[in-house]
Parts: structure tokens; C-alpha cells; sequence
């Protein structure tokens, strides 16, 4: 999702590295910013490669739950870059805190509307209300800052989830996807399909995310990573890398001036499934047939899966919300109880380059969906109803892809 991005979100085994993390060890200078005296021993060892879409390791928080005091804030930024936000991560928070044994009046979920100033509004009110945690995902890095430094001043421990709130509190913590890794799958993705569909002399163009969003950066430095090495030896040729966007209306006419520019495009790396979307809609107005044009994506939105269907879309990035939801719940838990959380939970450490500073984190892992795991990842997770996803034109392609 990013989306961005988000993007969204089949559990197999967690994948152990990324480009920006290492594991935390006990001499990190986050983990003990909010410990309590309690000893290793009563305190619940979550691990953060155990979150299942059952909620059920959320049940082993209880103490903690009411150990704790003040109120949880979460502050989500809009409805319009990412469907995730209203769809995926919003319910899920609200589950993992009540399946935790939060009761509705000790945690409250806000979304934006796009509005960073907005967002300065409910975070203020979170604040005065008694949160003594806040989960922030920014519209942009200085608002997000910006609330996270007014929160610490007030006495709250702040949380960035998702997005990286880059120059916020030096002991914050993240939690999100491996979102190199991220880029990485959308990058391999590319490339497969590439083969896949016969694309002789590959001439890509490269779609970022917004460039405000350090999400969007890692994303990049992710299918960078794979794509290089082939614009390097000549095997494949980068067109062009325009001005990244998360507005699909954007993208879409970006894509546009592209290909009146570069008539020799015959793939583009798109980096979540809104802008996929974008793009493939000029494709079938221009009357490009299915499986001739890679596009790539992520946040397995229903877009998204029913163009990988019908061949429009190589693949998305499933990032299953409901592990990254009840990660930030737990971790706000510890925070909000005053425990020192674990380091089978705080599993990272993510740089921010804008302080210096490496900011204790918490990841979980992204999978790479097509036709061929589709039912066994999202189908299977329940992420999307067979009921939707094979409506219409899109039946037969269900049926295809063992779907049903």
C-alpha cells in the first residue's frame, strides 16, 4: 500500500536481513529509555516473527494492558495515497488493543484526511486527553516531527509506524515492513516477468513514490538494487526516472508525457498498486494487450490482485497489516506499562540519516503475490473475499489461478 505506501499487507518464515538494520542488542540505547524494574521474568518475551491473523499472541498482553496507564493515540494520515489505512489498519489496531484487554476509552484511532495540520489538531487533543503513548504515521517528516517532539515534551512515548519520521526524537521507535526488502520483491518481480512474458530488449521506466516519504526512498533503493546491475551490463535499458508521486492522477499523467517522449517504453516499475492502476489505465486506452507491458505494485489492493488476474500487473507486495498492526500494539503496550520491551520484538535498528541516529525497531516481512500464491496468501488470510476479487470479467481468471 504504500503505499505507499504503503502501500498492503500468509505468515511464512521471516526473513532475517535488510540493508538498513541489524539485530538489537541489549546495549541498545532505546530499549531501556522507558524500563521498569520488572524483571525479565514477568515480563511477556513477544516475538515479533510470532503475530498471527488470529490476534491470539495479543491475549499474552493482558498484564501489560492493565499495568499500564494513560491513553493510546494513532494518528493515520489519509484515505487517498493507500486504501490500506481505512480498510486494513485502523480495524486491526482496534482488534490487537482490545484482544490485548484495552477498553475503547483507553485508545483512540484518528485519520488525517490528508491534512498534516489536521493531524497537529488530534494529535493535541491526544495529548491533553492523557495518551501516554502515540503511534504516528506523517503526512510528511517536519509535521510528523514536529507532534512526536510536542508529545515527548509532554511526557509521551512516541512510536513511528510505518513511515520513518525522519528528524523526530532520537529515542523513538519504528515499527514497519523490511521496506528494502520491499523494493527488492518489486524490483525481482520486474524482472521475472520480464521473462515471463517475452519482453525482448526491456526499456523501463522508473516510477517512484513521493520523495518525502523515506518509505519511497527505501522502495527505491530497493529495486535499484536489482535493477542496476542490468542497466550496467546493458541488458536492460532505463529510460527515465521522473518526479516520484503517491497521487495516482499524477502518476498517470506522468506516464503519459513518458511515453509520448520515449515511444520505446515496454515496462515501468510502479511502486504500489494505486499507480500500477494509473498506468495500466492509459495502457488499455492505448489498447496494450495483457501480458506485453510489465507494471509492477504493492499493498495487494483489489485493483491490484484482479490486474495481476488478468494480466496487466506482474505482481504485488503483500505486507499482511495485521502483523505490523498488533507489532506497534504490543510495542505500545510495553511502552505504555513502562517495560523495557524485548529484543525478540525490538528486532532492528533503522537509521535515521537526517539525525545520525539508529532508532530501535521492530520489522515484519513482505511477501511478493501472484496469480500463482494468490490463493494461498491474501485469499487464504482473508485479506480479500473470493466474492470480490472474481467478479465479472475477472471469474474465468480466478478459476485460471486455482481461485474459487
Amino acid at each position: 500500500m504504500v503505499v505507499a505506501r504503503k502501500s498492503l499487507a500468509p505468515i511464512g518464515v521471516l526473513l532475517a536481513g535488510g540493508l538498513i538494520l541489524s539485530a538489537c542488542g541489549g546495549d541498545d540505547d532505546n530499549a531501556g529509555a522507558s524500563a521498569s524494574p520488572s524483571s525479565s521474568a514477568s515480563v511477556p518475551q513477544i516475538d515479533a516473527a510470532a503475530f498471527t491473523s488470529d490476534f491470539a499472541l495479543m491475549k499474552q498482553l493482558t498484564g501489560l494492558a492493565s499495568q499500564g496507564k494513560g491513553k493510546i493515540g494513532v494518528l493515520l494520515p489519509d484515505t487517498t495515497t493507500s486504501t490500506r489505512y481505512v480498510q486494513y489498519d485502523a480495524p486491526y489496531l482496534k482488534q490487537a488493543f482490545e484482544t490485548a484487554g484495552l477498553s475503547p476509552d483507553q485508545f483512540t484511532i484518528q485519520n488525517a484526511q490528508g491534512s498534516a495540520s489536521t493531524m497537529q489538531t488530534q494529535a493535541d487533543a491526544m495529548i491533553s486527553s492523557g495518551a501516554s503513548v502515540l503511534l504516528v504515521d506523517p503526512l510528511d517528516p517536519g509535521s510528523g516531527a514536529a507532534i512526536e517532539s510536542k508529545a515527548e515534551a509532554a511526557g509521551a512515548k512516541v512510536i513511528d509506524y510505518d513511515r520513518l519520521v525522519t528528524g523526530g526524537p532520537a529515542d523513538r521507535y519504528y515499527v514497519s515492513f523490511d521496506n528494502v526488502k520491499v523494493g527488492s520483491l518489486i524490483g525481482q518481480g520486474e524482472v521475472d516477468c520480464i521473462t515471463a512474458w517475452n519482453v525482448s530488449k526491456p526499456n523501463i521506466l522508473i516510477m517512484n513514490g513521493d520523495p518525502s516519504d523515506n518509505n519511497a526512498k527505501l522502495f527505491a533503493q530497493g529495486y535499484h538494487s536489482v535493477l542496476d546491475p542490468k542497466f550496467t551490463d546493458g541488458s536492460y535499458v532505463k529510460v527515465g526516472e521522473p518526479a516520484g508521486t503517491w497521487t495516482p492522477s499524477v502518476a498517470a499523467t506522468t506516464f503519459q508525457q513518458q511515453q509520448t517522449a520515449h515511444k520505446n517504453i515496454n515496462a515501468v516499475v510502479t511502486p504500489n498498486d494505486d499507480n500500477a492502476n494509473a498506468v495500466i489505465s492509459v495502457l488499455k486506452s492505448n489498447k496494450t494487450p495483457a501480458k506485453t507491458f510489465p507494471t509492477t505494485g504493492q499493498d495487494a489492493s483489489l485493483p491490484g490482485l484482479q490486474n495481476i488476474l488478468t494480466g496487466y500487473q506482474c505482481g504485488t507486495v503483500y505486507k499482511p497489516i495485521y502483523l505490523e498492526a498488533q507489532a506497534a500494539a504490543a510495542l505500545a503496550l510495553y511502552l505504555r506499562a513502562g517495560v523495557t520491551p524485548p529484543t525478540t520484538l525490538v528486532n532492528a535498528k533503522t537509521t535515521d540519516t537526517k539525525i545520525g541516529k539508529d532508532i530501535a525497531s521492530v520489522y515484519t516481512t513482505p511477501i511478493w503475490v501472484t496469480s500463482e500464491n494468490m490463493n494461498d496468501t491474501v485469499v487464504k488470510d482473508g485479506a480479500v473475499t473470493t466474492e470480490k476479487l472474481c467478479a465479472g470479467a475477472v471469474a474465468s481468471a480466478c478459476t485460471a489461478a486455482g481461485i474459487s
